[in-house]
């Protein structure tokens, strides 16, 4: 069985999102808790879900509308699971969703620093000055015309 990710309709997969993104930046990265969880999560976001190869939860993301565009958010791999393109197969997928609803939005993320070669591998530019957010070095990333 593949990797795969797709867009959450269960709240049992909501959950295994959450407990994702939790033990990835609340935990590793230390992100308290009010700024990793915010109102969009049950009000206006997109959740997606990741499984390895052996079904297990790996990985999450979310995607939302803002008043700039689209904004991919809340990318997370569990330790376990890096480097076996799960990040790749969520982004996959999270981006054939915006493509769908959303063909002409300009899309970007904010990327922490080690996380810009992965983006830039799948068509995002870095855009404009570091910033710390959560602690944490980020950029702002476009996607470029693939």
């Amino acid at each position: 069985m593949p990797t795969t990710a797709y867009r959450i309709t269960d709240l049992r997969d909501l959950d295994a999102a959450f407990t994702i993104r939790e033990r990835v930046f609340q935990e590793e990265q230390g992100v308290p808790a009010s700024k990793e969880h915010d109102e969009h999560d049950r009000r206006d976001a997109r959740h997606y879900l990741a499984r390895a190869t052996n079904g297990t939860p790996a990985g999450a993301a979310r995607w939302r509308e803002t008043e700039n565009g689209v904004k991919l958010e809340r990318f997370a791999v569990l330790s376990d699971f890096r480097n076996q393109e799960i990040g790749a197969a969520l982004l996959r997928a999270v981006l054939a969703d915006v493509q769908a609803e959303r063909p002409d939005a300009e899309v970007y993320l904010n990327a922490q620093l080690r996380a810009i070669p992965f983006y830039e591998r799948h068509g995002f530019r870095k855009e404009g000055e570091m910033f710390v957010e959560a602690d944490i070095q980020h950029y702002k990333m476009v996607l470029g015309n693939l």
